[in-house]
């Protein structure tokens, strides 16, 4: 199948041309770029609405475009998910006390290209054991990334994911997965952040992507809220995420969203 000069495998999953990788950049450094300036306003007090307020801002400022507003409904520019709550957290009254853990998710269109991002912010004083959930939940992504090449398989991605946090003595939600990416917000493949290595469609160049695990302190079962948005844990242990939209190369990946400032995780950066 083609499609715009593109072609699709069997699995349904788009190849890009790597001229497209520009797009793709464009979109996914005005994300990173958002997450940055963001960090300075999570404090203890703040509002969730007031973090998003701010990024809505942003994006409409910048000339882009929010994916999520107006997304299957969807009201807000970003997700804003704190402690226990594992995804889609709905931004609003909700105040941020200290030593509160949150992921602050942002997708923005840059024309056309969408790009896709979240990592891990800290409120106040880091807690030990949230320290060490976010430090193994990033690591934990970078390993994922580390397996991304032509000739390897998506359950290779998710059996890196896997094996080390569960190695750590933590838990890979399994109820919720990354994306195919690039002109269009959600498309093949879903990207498992578990399996068996040698698994799943094989990675190709051009294929573009998110992986994003989602970590928890204790078991992995979520459940779904009323507002049919906000996943937390069943067991009311913490929960984190870090995000990355990757393109593959012909000899490994290029990270879309990389932090302009450095800030990709909360312990680094000014």
């Amino acid at each position: 199948m083609t499609d715009n000069g593109g072609r699709v495998t069997k699995d349904g999953i788009r190849i890009y041309q790597p001229s497209d990788f520009a797009g793709m950049h464009a979109a996914g450094k005005l994300a990173a770029e958002i997450l940055d300036k963001v960090t300075a306003l999570v404090v203890p007090g703040v509002t969730t609405g007031e973090l998003d307020k701010f990024i809505e801002d942003y994006v409409n400022d910048a000339g882009a475009v929010s994916a999520t507003i107006g997304y299957k409904g969807y009201k807000h520019a970003s997700c804003i998910s704190v402690n226990h709550v594992v995804c889609h957290g709905i931004p609003g009254d909700k105040r941020i006390k200290d030593g509160d853990i949150l992921n602050i998710d942002v997708t923005v269109i840059v024309d056309g290209w969408f790009g896709d991002t979240s990592r891990m912010y800290v409120a106040g004083k880091l807690g030990r054991k949230a320290e060490r959930l976010i430090q193994v939940t990033h690591d934990a992504l970078m390993k994922g990334i580390e397996a991304v090449k032509p000739g390897n398989t998506f359950g290779d991605i998710g059996h890196a994911i896997q094996s080390y946090v569960e190695g750590n003595r933590m838990s890979v939600v399994r109820d919720f997965c990354g994306h195919g990416l690039g002109r269009v917000f959600h498309a093949p493949p879903n990207v498992l952040h578990y399996g068996r290595a040698g698994t799943g469609p094989v990675l190709e160049e051009g294929m573009i992507f998110t992986i994003e695990p989602m970590v928890n302190l204790g078991r992995p079962e979520t459940k779904v809220l009323k507002d049919d948005w906000t996943a937390v844990t069943r067991d009311k242990s913490l929960s984190a995420q870090f995000e990355h939209s990757i393109g593959v190369t012909a000899d490994g990946y290029e990270i879309f969203t990389l932090s302009p400032a450095g800030k990709f995780h909360p312990t680094w950066g000014g």
